[in-house]
């Protein structure tokens, strides 16, 4: 097989029908009126952008919404996060977070549940161009926490 072949084959593994299908429906896509936070990431190498707004309670998040400009891969991590967000608390997406960067770059198993649909992006590792998109949804997340945790701080 001429590495051509094997680089077409590898795509097209990497956009497997879930992940079509993942980044066909994401939820929570409405953005808030009122958000705790917002956050807006941008993956340098191919120009995805995810904005994230979101609502805290007693230190979960119980209100998000998000406006996703990413490839298919970066969709589909938003559309797992956006299914589970929703009654996690700070530690619980940095934890989340940390699991995808080691299943990416260091072939550690997938994040724990309640991300472990995450597994899905597992053929992600190989291009590591997209690694950036991928995380974004969930770096959004984090920065906004941030920002909403030094809001009630202050």
């Amino acid at each position: 097989m001429s590495s051509e072949t094997s680089s077409e084959t590898d795509l097209i593994k990497l956009y497997s029908a879930r992940i079509l299908a993942l980044a066909a429906d994401i939820p929570l896509l409405d953005r808030l009126d009122n958000p705790d936070a917002t956050a807006k990431k941008r993956a340098p190498l191919c120009g995805s952008t995810v904005t994230v707004d979101l609502t805290l309670h007693d230190g979960r998040i119980v209100d998000f919404g998000q406006d996703v400009k990413a490839c298919a891969l970066g969709q589909a991590s938003a559309s797992i996060v956006a299914s589970k967000i929703i009654g996690r608390s700070l530690s619980e997406v940095e934890t989340a977070r940390a699991e995808l960067k080691a299943m990416l770059t260091a072939n550690q198993p997938p994040p724990a549940p309640p991300f472990s649909e995450l597994e899905v992006l597992i053929p992600a590792r190989d291009f590591k161009n997209r690694h950036a998109s991928i995380l974004l949804c969930l770096d959004a997340t984090l920065e906004a926490f941030h920002e909403a945790s030094q809001k009630d701080c202050a």
